[in-house]
């Protein structure tokens, strides 16, 4: 119970926040959306530059780490897939967009500070290994399936695929925070201790901006219809994804205990804003992603605890 009210309720309590100002009326969604434009585009890619560009990325870029949480994370795209598509019926973009918010785990907003909370900040190191990947790796998986699905028998050339993808990808500014963190990184370029001073106080905006944003983003959402597919997603990303990550972290990678606690608190977290993101870029089950990443938001309150409770 304390690892529920020490290190889960202050997270949601500021998503909280958001949320109930939104509702109240108090702010605009034209004012929490320009938050949440400030966190993603700017505070968000800072932080990642930051800790990109000062990370041992010899000792934490493990593919034991890798291969644990990515595994699990295409395991769920795949099992939500096949459950949309051959169980629920849905068409193709669909199934790929439900896919994609199963898989798409929120590993910044909700994944880092609640390992921060828990295990302390020098225990984010593993974390900020995975999210290097995260935004580009399945950006790119979930944006070469749809298109192959939506030009399915149109002759779309590998070319035309390509250049679509990596234009989706690099308009990403986390992706470019995380381009110029790994530039600095292999450099080997000693920055100033003030410019360091400056991105870290920046930097330290990005998480409690983010998830007051999150909250009143989350306000504009409404859980309605498409319960089956919504129930199935929320199940899969809240334990079918983090219960592959969590055996193959202890039985066949053998993972550190802070590896194995980064990669499973990731994978256990609700999809990010991303999730419904994506969907909307498509008009694919808009309204499937948009009440998955609400209604698991609020259930990552109670499973997220369950998980703290099994890690070691």
């Amino acid at each position: 119970m304390n690892a529920l009210l020490d290190v889960i309720l202050p997270v949601f309590l500021l998503i909280g926040f958001g949320y109930g100002l939104s509702h109240l009326k108090w702010v605009s969604f034209e004012m929490t959306d320009a938050v949440m434009r400030f966190a993603q585009g700017i505070a968000i890619p800072v932080l990642l530059f930051g800790s990109i560009a000062r990370l041992d990325l010899q000792q934490n870029f493990d593919m034991g780490l890798f291969a644990s949480f990515y595994i699990g994370a295409f395991a769920s795209f795949t099992l939500a897939y096949l459950g949309a598509f051959y169980l629920l019926k849905r068409p193709q973009t669909d199934a790929v967009a439900i896919g994609f918010a199963c898989m798409f785990s929120n590993s910044l907003l909700l994944g880092l500070p609640i390992t921060e909370r828990a295990y302390g900040a020098g225990a984010l190191a593993a974390n900020y290994a995975i999210v290097s990947l995260h935004a580009p790796l399945l950006y790119a998986i979930g944006i070469t399936l749809m298109e192959l699905v939506r030009h399915k028998g149109q002759g779309l050339s590998a070319l035309a695929l390509a250049n679509q993808v990596a234009h989706a990808i690099l308009r990403q500014p986390m992706v470019f925070g995380l381009l110029l963190g790994f530039a600095l990184n292999f450099s080997q370029i000693s920055m100033p201790t003030f410019f360091w001073s400056a991105v870290d106080m920046l930097a330290r905006a990005a998480i409690p901006a983010a998830l007051f944003g999150l909250g009143g983003v989350l306000y504009q959402y409404r859980p309605e219809g498409d319960m089956k597919a919504i129930a199935m997603a929320v199940f899969i990303t809240l334990i079918i994804h983090p219960a592959i990550t969590y055996g193959l972290g202890t039985n066949v990678f053998r993972l550190t205990t802070e590896q194995l606690r980064s990669a499973v608190v990731t994978a256990a977290m609700a999809p990010g804003v991303n999730a419904y993101l994506f969907s909307n870029m498509y008009g694919a089950a808009r309204r499937v992603a948009a009440s998955t990443v609400l209604l698991a938001t609020a259930a990552t309150i109670f499973t997220a605890w369950g998980w703290l409770q099994i890690l070691p």
